[in-house]
C-alpha cells in the first residue's frame, strides 16, 4: 500500500491553492465529458439505426457513459503530467487515474461479454434462459478481476487476500449453506434447461405461473390472468415435481368433454362441431396450425360421450379458447337441432304378484 505519509504536505492556505486548479480542471472535464456523452447518445438515437441482437449494437452498448471516463481521465493526465503539485498529490492523482482507466475498460469488457453471452443464447439452437443469476455471476467475476489488478498496482500483495478468501470461504459456506444451496440450484436449473424465461410450469407444492425470473435466491412466477407475483426459492423448485407446459413444445392440448343425445346423428355431430372448432381457434389462436379432432368414447347413462380436441399456442390462451368454444358450440347446437340432453335415468319397478288394486 503507497505511504502518503512519508512525503512532504503543505500546510492550509498553501494546500488549497494548490487542489483548486485541479479542481477546477477535473470540473471541467466532468462537465464536458457529460455533455459529450449526451451528445452522442442523440445522435445515435436519431442517426443511427442499429438492430437489436447486432455486434453493431452490442459495441455501440458496451461504450455507453465512455466519453464521461475518457475526460475525467485527460483531466488527470493534464494535472499529473502540466500542473506543479506537490509529490504526494501528484502521486495520489496517478492512483486516480489508473483506478479510472482499469475501471472503464473492466465496464466495456462486462458490458461486451454480457451482451455477446446473450447473443449466443438468442441464436442458438437449444436456449439457455436470459436469468438475472447468469448476468449477475458474470459481473462479478469481471469486476473482481478489475479490482484485483488495481490492488497489484497499489503494492497491495493479492495472494494473502485470495489466501484469506479460501481459508474464509469453509465458514462462509457453514454459515449461508441456505443462500448457497439457492444459487446453486438456480445454476442447476439454468444450466440443466429444466425452466426457461416464460414457461408456464406447475409444481408438486401446487404452484402454477409463468417463469418471469432465475435470480440467485429466487425464481419468481406469475399465475394465469396475471396475478400476483410468487417468489419460490431455487431450492424448493429443485426438490419439486415440476410440470413445464412450455416443453417440449409451447402448444398445448385442449380437451373438452361433450355428450350428445342418443338419437342424434353422429356424422352431423361431428362435421358441426370441428367447423365450430375451427371458427372459434381461427378467432382466438391464429397461430394454432393442428386441426381439432373428435373422438366418441362412452356409452353414457344418457348420452353419447366424446371428447373436442384442440391446439392452443401457449398455455395462457386456452382458458379463453375453452370458454368461447362452449359458447360457439352451444348456440350451433341449438341452431342444428342437436340436444344435449340432462343426465336421466328411468326405473322400471314390476307390481309384485300378491299386490292388490285399490278400487
Amino acid at each position: 500500500m503507497p505511504d502518503f505519509t512519508s512525503l512532504p504536505l503543505p500546510d492550509g492556505a498553501h494546500l488549497l491553492e494548490l487542489l483548486f486548479l485541479p479542481a477546477c480542471i477535473l470540473a471541467g472535464s466532468l462537465a464536458l465529458g457529460l455533455a459529450a456523452n449526451k451528445f452522442i447518445n442523440r445522435r445515435i438515437a436519431s442517426h443511427l439505426q442499429v438492430e437489436e441482437g447486432t455486434w453493431h449494437y452490442l459495441f455501440i452498448h458496451a461504450l455507453r457513459g465512455v466519453p464521461v471516463s475518457l475526460a475525467l481521465v485527460t483531466g488527470l493526465y493534464w494535472i499529473v503530467n502540466t500542473i506543479e503539485i506537490v509529490p504526494s498529490l501528484a502521486r495520489l492523482f496517478s492512483y486516480v487515474l489508473f483506478t479510472v482507466i482499469i475501471l472503464s475498460i473492466t465496464r466495456v469488457v462486462a458490458r461486451t461479454v454480457g451482451g455477446a453471452l446473450e447473443m449466443h443464447i438468442e441464436h442458438s439452437v437449444e436456449k439457455l434462459p436470459k436469468t438475472t443469476l447468469l448476468s449477475t455471476i458474470l459481473n462479478i467475476v469481471i469486476y473482481a478481476m478489475g479490482v484485483l489488478v488495481i490492488l497489484q498496482y497499489y503494492g497491495i500483495s493479492i495472494a494473502p487476500i485470495i489466501t484469506a478468501m479460501g481459508v474464509g470461504g469453509m465458514a462462509v459456506a457453514l454459515a449461508l449453506q441456505e443462500t448457497l444451496a439457492n444459487i446453486f440450484s438456480g445454476l442447476h436449473l439454468i444450466l440443466s434447461k429444466q425452466l426457461r424465461l416464460d414457461d408456464y410450469i406447475r409444481l408438486s407444492t401446487g404452484e402454477e405461473g409463468r417463469v418471469t425470473d432465475i435470480t440467485w435466491r429466487y425464481t419468481t412466477i406469475i399465475p394465469a390472468g396475471g396475478g400476483n407475483m410468487v417468489v419460490i426459492p431455487n431450492q424448493t423448485i429443485a426438490k419439486s415435481n415440476i410440470t413445464n407446459f412450455s416443453m417440449p413444445r409451447r402448444d398445448i392440448i385442449i380437451k373438452v368433454p361433450v355428450g350428445v343425445a342418443y338419437d342424434s346423428d353422429l356424422d352431423q355431430v361431428e362435421r358441426v362441431t370441428l367447423e365450430v372448432a375451427r371458427e372459434t381457434l381461427q378467432k382466438f389462436d391464429k397461430t394454432v396450425t393442428l386441426e381439432p379432432t373428435v373422438r366418441f368414447h362412452t356409452f353414457g347413462d344418457s348420452s353419447i360421450d366424446f371428447n373436442v380436441v384442440m391446439h392452443s399456442s401457449n398455455f395462457d390462451n386456452q382458458f379463453l379458447v375453452k370458454h368461447e368454444f362452449i359458447k360457439a358450440l352451444t348456440r350451433r347446437y341449438r341452431a342444428e337441432g342437436i340436444d344435449i340432453p340432462y343426465p336421466t335415468r328411468t326405473v322400471f319397478q314390476e307390481k309384485g304378484a300378491g299386490d292388490s288394486s285399490c278400487g
